[in-house]
């Protein structure tokens, strides 16, 4: 049998027209709210250009053999060998492994509810919504509470006592250079690290727990049998990020490095795998800027878009005393609140660079004026071409 069951419920008119006018108040507060992040976003986005375009004129290379004084302050771009004496070291599992990251990801096989609904209007403006709730078992990496869900019973999880956790070496060196955390925390470049039949004695005796301890997969397990997974069993996998060449942009503190203020506004702490040019590193701090801010553009015209349609979500529920009228009412204030969107989230960006690009924005419209001018002259100087009869 199916593990699953359905639940009906109905909603008046009244009902739902009081419920569209909590969301009104809910769309309102969203709108304004976008409104605040596209102009923030803006701003941001400026802030981090100008920094970036600062740092990239003031940087200074460097050698990491020695540490000299006179770049004390400094923005400096130095590259080389980690080098550290610590072992990051997982102590209930016995996993230890020369880099500067370890990372313990843990899933727990439990259990899941899924819903799916239908939801039908009715003459009056009334709904029905027919939902169906299932449950399954899977792996999830988070602790899935059980008791909130729809049908509890036969579908309980245990608490998740084994979590995923990092390990990191506290401090490391880059040739006459001490590293600290900010630096070793932007230090990427995961690997899959793999556990071997080989390592089971030792996991075993290392491990506190009372469940069985195997290794399957690449992994640890930690249940009866890997084969035929039981809730609450465990699977344990691990990354690492090994040692290897750095290159760091900070401002030199000494012997260390920390973030470099910058007179735009940003502090700048740039660390990546490799050797890697300045001017490469600057490149794609750009080019992440960019993507950031077009990404967060993207959202906020998203959101600004269902909040005009929740405003607007009333007219919708009062013309579906007659249903197929709700719905076509409904494709209206949709199309139109896409349109307000776009109008009001543009609007916010246009008076955002007005307000930290103004000379840019005055440039760009002066621009438009002149090529529009310049068009529209061109075409009313053009004559039509009288043909000439023998």
């Amino acid at each position: 049998m199916s593990d699953s069951f359905r639940e009906t419920t109905s909603v008046s008119w009244f009902g739902r027209i009081g419920r569209s006018f909590l969301g009104m108040l809910v769309g309102f507060v969203l709108i304004v709210g976008m409104v605040a992040l596209l102009f923030w976003n803006e701003g941001r986005a400026v802030t981090t250009a100008r920094s970036l375009a600062e740092g990239a004129s003031a940087v200074v290379a460097i050698s990491s053999d020695a540490v000299d004084a006179a770049n004390d302050g400094k923005l400096v771009h130095v590259g080389g060998q980690l080098t550290t004496s610590s072992t990051p070291e997982d102590v209930d599992f016995g996993i230890s492994i020369q880099g500067v990251r370890l990372v313990r990801n843990v899933e727990m096989y439990q259990w899941i509810e899924e819903s799916q609904s239908e939801t039908t209007k009715k003459l009056g403006g009334g709904e029905e919504t027919v939902t169906t709730y299932s449950y399954s078992r899977t792996w999830k990496d988070k602790a899935i509470d059980s008791s909130s869900f729809k049908r509890p019973d036969g579908h309980g999880n245990p608490s998740m006592e084994v979590s995923g956790q990092s390990f990191q070496i506290p401090k490391g060196t880059l040739g006459a250079f001490s590293l600290d955390r900010p630096v070793l925390n932007q230090i990427g470049g995961e690997q899959t690290l793999t556990i071997t039949p080989a390592m089971a004695s030792d996991i075993q005796a290392a491990y506190p727990g009372s469940e069985k301890v195997s290794v399957f997969n690449g992994g640890i397990y930690l249940g009866s049998s890997p084969a035929s997974p039981a809730v609450g069993d465990y699977r344990i996998s691990y990354e690492f990020v090994p040692l290897g060449d750095i290159s760091v942009i900070a401002r030199q503190s000494g012997a260390s490095f920390a973030p470099y203020q910058t007179a735009a506004g940003d502090a700048l702490l740039m660390v990546q795998s490799g050797m890697v040019p300045a001017d490469r590193m600057f490149a794609d701090a750009v080019s992440e800027n960019n993507v950031l801010t077009w990404i967060v553009r993207v959202v906020g015209l998203l959101f600004l878009a269902i909040g005009f349609g929740l405003v607007m979500g009333p007219i919708g529920v009062l013309a579906d005393i007659i249903p197929f009228l709700g719905s076509i009412v409904r494709l209206g204030t949709g199309t139109l609140a896409v349109v307000l969107a776009t109008l009001v989230g543009t609007t916010t960006i246009a008076l955002a660079w007005f307000y930290y690009r103004p000379l840019l924005a005055i440039g760009t419209i002066v621009a438009g004026a002149l090529i529009a001018y310049a068009m529209t002259y061109l075409g009313r100087s053009r004559k039509p071409v009288t043909a000439v009869t023998a």
